[in-house]
């Protein structure tokens, strides 16, 4: 049997995003997304969850980009900055991620699912501190981006970044949280076509896969954002909403599914 979640990053980041994230769920195929606590569009994303309760909301933690809700000061600017900040000893990894949990959880939102941005939970200490925060508050599901090999059309860097983030993710020690069974989207992100998505379902296999997605709506907001993804939110919207991505799961014998139907 094959089933699929197909969650949206980045739900909180800008409030056009957060639009383009519920016309995906109302009207495609999205079933989940993962809230941005430091994003600047939060308390509109917390409000579209409550107005949208079929949608199943997680964490989307963040270690990289926005300001800390711990200290207030500015997160590490990219992957290098937070490897060297944590191996100093200059980010309370448990403090910082549990703040956000927390803030979360006090919006009235019970998360079913989390992930990180950048999949900075790669990053073993950043793994074991966000288990310990899932534990305290019942967070019962983690990703492990370990993108399944069905890339379409995607630049050599692309796939040595994917290679190296595959191994990483087989290593990765979830500790007492439960992964799906298989995860894609990570080679896809920011490319992919209707014909793409239908390629991928049909290669889907048997279990429970993760699709990352990040669709959006792209308004002067956005585009003033500090993200690589503007347009290709918008393209993303397009196919998640688009009745041939309907008809390839049914062609493929998919069933749509959440974390918190698990």
């Amino acid at each position: 049997m094959k089933r699929l979640i197909v969650n949206a990053d980045d739900f909180g980041f800008t409030r056009d995003v957060n639009a383009g994230i519920i016309d995906a769920h109302t009207g495609g195929i999205l079933t989940a997304a993962t809230l941005m606590a430091n994003g600047d569009a939060f308390d509109d994303a917390v409000q579209l969850a409550h107005a949208n309760p079929s949608l199943d909301v997680g964490v989307h933690f963040v270690l990289i980009g926005g300001h800390s809700l711990l200290t207030q000061k500015p997160l590490p600017a990219d992957p290098l900055s937070l490897v060297r900040a944590v191996y100093a000893g200059q980010l309370d990894l448990y403090g910082e991620l549990a703040a956000q949990a927390n803030k979360i959880k006090a919006a009235g939102i019970s998360p079913s699912h989390a992930d990180t941005h950048k999949h900075t939970h790669l990053l073993p200490p950043v793994c074991r501190a966000l288990c310990i925060v899932a534990e305290e508050f019942q967070i019962p599901f983690l990703r492990r981006p370990a993108d399944l090999d069905l890339t379409f059309r995607a630049p050599l860097k692309t796939k040595l970044v994917n290679h190296f983030v595959r191994r990483l993710a087989r290593k990765m020690d979830p500790g007492p949280l439960r992964t799906t069974d298989h995860f894609a989207g990570f080679a896809l992100t920011g490319r992919y076509n209707i014909a793409d998505v239908q390629s991928l379902f049909a290669k889907l296999p048997d279990g429970v896969t993760e699709w990352m997605t990040h669709p959006g709506r792209c308004t002067a907001e956005l585009l003033n954002a500090p993200t690589r993804l503007k347009q290709s939110r918008a393209a993303e919207l397009q196919t998640l909403t688009a009745p041939q991505t309907r008809a390839a799961l049914e062609s493929n014998q998919i069933s749509l599914t959440r974390y918190r139907d698990l």
